[in-house]
């Protein structure tokens, strides 16, 4: 899953520029680029923590996929939306956090609600928040990344 493709497929849905013409976007197709945007998030997250805690995707391929799809969604969430853990962190990853339970939000909002409504410049918006917020994640330093991905894929316990 290529999270720069989704950045690309939500862009293309919120411009109306999928079936060729330059027209005015359905809101299906707002939605669906909503639902894109998310999943490019979700996605940069769950290849960054395979690549912090296992290494390149070509090198023990069984092992990486593990650590890529334990990713899930509700507790990235919590995670992410814990601003006393999520303070550990540095602004980037920071920043990523809060957009990451915003987008989730918005996405279950375009992808379950049938009354929700979307503009074209708001859908624009919110992929501008994906892309910066990919590359404060993708800019922090590797060992920030290395803690932000044992924090957001392990439980934790008290002692």
């Amino acid at each position: 899953m290529n999270p720069s493709y989704l950045v690309d497929i939500a862009r293309a849905l919120a411009t109306g520029t999928v079936s060729g013409s330059r027209g005015r976007p359905r809101q299906t197709d707002l939605c669906r680029a909503v639902s894109a945007a998310y999943y490019a998030m979700f996605h940069t997250l769950a290849q960054s923590n395979a690549d912090m805690l296992v290494g390149s995707a070509n090198r023990r391929r069984s092992t990486w996929r593990q650590a890529y799809r334990a990713l899930e969604h509700g507790e990235a969430r919590r995670r992410c939306g814990n601003l006393g853990q999520m303070r550990d962190f540095p602004l980037g990853i920071q920043d990523f956090g809060k957009s990451f339970v915003v987008l989730q939000r918005v996405r279950h909002s375009a992808d379950y609600d049938p009354d929700a409504q979307f503009t074209r410049f708001q859908v624009i918006q919110l992929i501008r928040v994906v892309e910066d917020s990919i590359v404060a994640l993708d800019s922090a330093d590797r060992e920030a990344k290395h803690s932000f991905a044992i924090y957001i894929l392990l439980r934790q316990r008290n002692a």
